[in-house]
């Protein structure tokens, strides 16, 4: 499911118009990534948790060249799924 695809199902499923579902979406999804940029643990009950993992920087090997590179430090999001949402997966 891609996003126009969340925003269509909530529409029908709430009996919105297409327009207040892309809102809802849109503020849902910009607020999760606002507090993932302050630092924050996003976590929806029953469903997961969002946060920032930090990644040092480290000396890597290109596998074409063989040659040396440096990889810089990173953030990247990392989800991790709920217990709800884990055996609604399972059972």
């Amino acid at each position: 499911m891609n996003k126009s695809e969340l925003i269509k199902a909530l529409a029908e499923k709430k009996k919105l118009h297409v327009d207040e579902s892309t809102k809802i979406v849109g503020a849902f999804v910009d607020s999760v990534k606002e507090a993932l940029l302050r630092g924050d643990r996003v976590e929806i009950r029953g469903f997961g948790s969002f946060k920032i993992k930090d990644y040092e920087g480290y000396t890597g090997r290109n596998p074409k060249t063989g040659s040396v590179v440096e990889v810089r430090s990173k953030k990247l999001p990392f989800f991790r799924p709920g217990k709800e949402l884990k055996e609604f997966i399972n059972d």
